[in-house]
């Protein structure tokens, strides 16, 4: 297949003005000029040997007649002569080339190629973000956005829409009349699995805003081996294509934050803890921060840019383990004697004994006061019940059953869960205490078989998962597409 089928090419109509062409005249001066200028962007010349259009092959070289050639067949033509293997300079002194016969120029005065154009490729137009930074809905608004893939946790999702909203009312104000609002950045705390991460990927990618997920574990003291505490700000950059004006509008997310408490009864120097609550200080109130582009760490060989972490709003997350102790212990602490007192024992059973959580319960833990007071909004996620196990499998957009729903209907197969199998698969991710991360898990070992058996045989129509099979005592209901059941 020749270059020239890639490309769609359009001859020149008798009359067209093109590129290299002079226009027709018609009487009309403007009109015509500006026709060809609307050409002239619409339309662009093409290589006249390997036709190549302009923007591919880059600027072209005109000669004569109206043709074009690529620089690249410009240069391959001179190294052509040159390496012919000939005494160029004792061939040009005879008069004699033996095998080489020359373009002579005077001779295509008469020829006039057909001028060659191609349309220019229109750029994509970019999809439109749900919403704008500059039209930030109202809180109401992006909690309905979150309840569309996001199962219960109402109170979070209050919580970080007004926050949401109030920051970025924030970043669109000033500050002209002595008022600056100050930044609302979050600190979320709740069990693994209950959907941290995923609420503020969620968020982000509702408000189209760049995103930076990033670990606390990594992160040390300036100087030691691990990840610069500036470098969450550099992966935000890189997050933001490098464009430091759209950077300096997103957010920063630093899961697993409660792995920086301060180490308690420990004689080695705490690099990983106190030390980098204390060097994110000046990060999470605002700060010029120098960054490297397109690396993540400084060196002499990679450029640095300037980016203001003033209206970046921080997200911290963490599961906070042995945080439950701290809390009953402060909850007993009130009434331990006495007729009225409580029995020890009452906040045991208690799963979400997290919601009652306090600041000073926080800085108990090991997190500096310095470091919540940059962290005005703190609020907890509940634990994952069995009835909200339930309503994660089928109820968000992308739930973990439409995913395999979907991809079945590629081998045209439909795939369908009984009420009671979905009870009992949440009743067993319970059991596993990760959250809904156990969900998927369970149910790639359930639907392996069937997704390896499933493409061998055409006549299945749809597979119908039981609790039975679910709980080993049985197999999935398979429907033949003439409807004869059977089971595997």
């Amino acid at each position: 297949m020749s270059d020239q089928e890639f490309y769609e090419v359009e001859p020149v109509e008798e009359g067209e003005a093109s590129m290299g062409n002079p226009p027709v005249p018609s009487g009309k001066g403007d009109e015509t000029s500006s026709g060809r200028q609307e050409e002239t962007e619409e339309y662009e010349q093409v290589c006249y040997l390997c036709r190549r259009p302009e923007r591919i092959a880059g600027k072209m070289i005109r000669i004569p007649n109206d043709i074009c050639i690529c620089q690249d067949c410009m240069q391959k033509t001179f190294d052509t002569m040159n390496h012919s293997g000939f005494p160029m300079d004792q061939l040009m002194g005879s008069g004699k080339m033996p095998n080489i016969s020359m373009i002579n120029l005077a001779d295509l005065q008469g020829f006039s190629p057909q001028p060659q154009k191609i349309k220019k490729k229109k750029k994509e137009k970019k999809e439109q973000p749900q919403f704008d930074i500059r039209s930030i809905p109202a809180p109401h608004k992006i909690k309905a956005s979150l309840d569309e893939y996001v199962v219960g946790q109402e109170h979070a999702k209050k919580v970080m829409s007004v926050a949401v909203y109030n920051h970025y009312k924030r970043v669109a104000s000033d500050a002209a009349d002595g008022i600056e609002i100050e930044k609302s950045n979050m600190l979320m705390i709740g069990p693994t699995g209950s959907g941290k991460t995923y609420m503020v990927k969620t968020l982000a990618r509702l408000l189209d805003v760049p995103l930076a997920i990033t670990d606390a574990t990594s992160l040390t003291e300036a100087g030691y081996i691990g990840d610069d505490i500036e470098s969450v700000v550099s992966k935000l950059l890189a997050a933001a294509d490098n464009d430091v004006e759209r950077a300096e509008h997103g957010i920063i997310f630093i899961d697993e934050i409660d792995k920086i408490a301060k180490k308690r009864n420990t004689n080695q120097r705490d690099v990983s803890g106190e030390s980098v609550q204390q060097g994110m200080l000046k990060l999470l109130e605002g700060a010029d921060v120098e960054v490297p582009v397109g690396a993540s760490s400084k060196n002499a060989m990679v450029p640095m840019v300037t980016v203001n972490t003033r209206n970046i709003l921080f997200i911290c997350g963490g599961a906070f383990p042995d945080l439950e102790e701290i809390i009953k212990e402060r909850l007993n602490k009130e009434a331990s004697i006495g007729f009225k007192a409580d029995l020890k024992d009452k906040y045991d059973k208690e799963e979400n004994i997290l919601t009652k959580v306090l600041v000073e319960d926080v800085r108990r833990y090991g997190m500096i006061p310095e470091f919540l007071g940059r962290m005005p909004i703190l609020f907890s996620l509940e634990a994952l019940t069995e009835e909200m196990l339930v309503r994660v499998l089928a109820e968000p957009k992308n739930a973990i059953i439409r995913q395999y729903q979907k991809l079945l209907a590629m081998d045209e197969v439909k795939l369908e869960f009984e009420e009671a199998a979905l009870h009992t698969i949440a009743a067993k991710a319970k059991e596993k205490k990760v959250g809904a991360r156990a969900l998927r898990a369970i149910l790639e070992e359930f639907m392996l078989d069937i997704m390896y058996e499933i493409p061998k045989d055409d006549n299945i129509g749809m597979v119908t998962i039981t609790k039975d099979y679910i709980e080993g005592t049985g197999g999935p209901m398979i429907t033949l597409r003439q409807g004869i059941l059977g089971h595997s």
